[in-house]
């Protein structure tokens, strides 16, 4: 029985994990859609959730709550300022996990973790624009 087991371990140390969520959600707010294997995938829509809700709340004390868990400043800008007022009508389900099949080395399982009503450009934009800017120099 798993009475009162309330997340995955995914077989890491607390500070491992911690981290390895904080980059994770900072990467999928950044990028609104990522691939990953399928069991972060569903330890990070419970996280995701939670802070689309403190973005969608706006005051100090959320953004200061949102940015204990992520690591960059544009992220916590990002959630409150962009994805707080797009998911202001939505109660909850702000991300979805579609499986992607396994991967090639040792048949993990994979997902594609995205935002619901995601922006289709906000992929790779960080990537175009460093490109943009090195090509102007």
């Amino acid at each position: 029985m798993r009475h009162a087991r309330g997340y995955r371990r995914l077989n890491r140390t607390h500070e491992h994990r911690k981290a390895l969520f904080s980059n994770m959600s900072g990467s999928l707010i950044e990028h609104e859609q990522i691939k990953t294997t399928l069991p972060k995938a569903k330890e990070l829509k419970r996280i995701i959730d939670k802070l689309i809700t403190l973005g969608k709340r706006g005051d100090l004390h959320a953004r200061r709550q949102a940015a204990s868990q992520l690591k960059q400043d544009k992220d916590v800008a990002k959630l409150f300022e962009v994805l707080g007022p797009r998911y202001a009508e939505r109660q909850g389900g702000y991300c979805r996990v579609l499986k992607a099949g396994f991967r090639y080395g040792d048949m993990a399982p994979m997902a594609i973790i995205e935002l619901v009503d995601r922006d289709p450009d906000a992929k790779g934009a960080a990537d175009r624009a460093r490109l943009e800017a090195e090509d102007a120099e």
